[in-house]
């Protein structure tokens, strides 16, 4: 009988866990977001970090080239053989 009796108990999985409060919930929704971004951001790169030196690197260049106003236009050799 005991057998049978333990079948109509309910299982710890239909159980309900107590509800998380509404801005926890949010606040781990938006930590997880972050991870998805930043593992997105490095996904298929080897080194992360020469990456971005490389970007600080054109980012710099570009800052140079627009300070430094109109580049004067190559004189242009004409050859002929």
């Amino acid at each position: 009988m005991g057998i049978c009796m333990s079948c109509f108990k309910a299982s710890s999985a239909d159980v309900t866990p107590p509800s998380v409060d509404v801005t926890v919930k949010r606040q781990q929704m938006a930590e997880a977001a972050e991870r998805r971004i930043k593992q997105q951001e490095i996904r298929g790169i080897k080194d992360p970090g020469k990456v971005k030196r490389l970007q600080q690197r054109r980012d710099e260049l570009d800052k140079e080239l627009a300070a430094g106003g109109p580049q004067p236009e190559p004189n242009l050799r004409w050859q002929v053989q």
